[in-house]
């Protein structure tokens, strides 16, 4: 009997040809529609700001003093020596030493431009934070402060001890009116507002704490130079709050 030889390689060519005409008489399956599901599609989103007024009841007030010598050395001196009379008139107020605060040591040339930039002398200035101040001492406070040494004060602030109740409150009232926008919203769309899947607070800037003065220099000064009380009319503060609120609609 004679043996039937067919090559290796013709026997791996006819596998393949089989497999791609295999490959080729099935259909490939394609779905008729991809579907996609956002869950921020099915949301109303609204942002509200509500403020609640408190009375303040604490001041903090920013001092400073300057010094003019010929040299620097003596400028230099002469301020440290007034910062301390400062800080010691301050306590003997009866203000806590945790409540006073040095910073901002400036020391620079006083120069005479009409000759030339020549240097003339030197000017130092320190700066004294006095806070958590009761507001009945205020008044006291700024109109005896001259001779003790202070020749500057830069801000009067006015703040509240009650400050985060009323942030807590504020926040309330603020979620609510985002519901009430929500419901709105809601309703003109021909949809239900169910609940709320997500909330951001806006954080605003902390000075919102406070009630500046800072335009009140020269009636400062003219009341310092005069020797007479100055009458403290801190009024309210106001206490703001800011979110933005996701709620669910069906």
């Amino acid at each position: 009997m004679r043996k039937l030889t067919m090559p290796i390689a013709a026997v791996i060519i006819t596998a393949a040809t089989l497999g791609l005409s295999a490959c080729a008489q099935t259909p490939l399956t394609v779905p008729d529609v991809i579907q996609v599901e956002n869950a921020k599609d099915n949301v109303i989103t609204v942002q509200s700001s509500e403020e609640v007024k408190v009375v303040p009841d604490i001041a903090e007030i920013k001092f400073a003093v300057t010094t003019q010598a010929a040299d620097a050395k003596s400028c230099q001196d002469e301020n440290s020596k007034d910062v301390n009379k400062v800080i010691t008139f301050l306590k003997d107020s009866g203000i806590e030493e945790k409540s006073i605060q040095t910073s901002n040591f400036g020391l620079n040339p006083i120069y005479d431009w009409n000759s030339g930039q020549t240097i003339t002398g030197y000017e130092m200035r320190t700066s004294i934070t006095v806070s958590d101040l009761p507001l009945d001492q205020v008044g006291e406070l700024i109109t005896s402060c001259v001779d003790a040494g202070i020749n500057t004060i830069d801000n009067i602030s006015y703040l509240s001890s009650d400050y985060d109740a009323k942030y807590q409150e504020a926040l309330k009232k603020a979620i609510e009116s985002a519901k009430v926008k929500a419901e709105a919203i809601a309703e003109a769309g021909g949809t239900t507002l169910g609940a709320i899947v997500h909330v951001e607070e806006h954080l605003t800037n902390q000075q919102i704490r406070y009630t500046g003065y800072e335009g009140g220099r020269s009636a400062i000064a003219e009341t310092m130079a005069a020797g007479a009380a100055m009458d403290v009319a801190p009024g309210q503060v106001s206490v703001e709050a800011i979110v933005s609120v996701d709620f669910a609609i069906q």
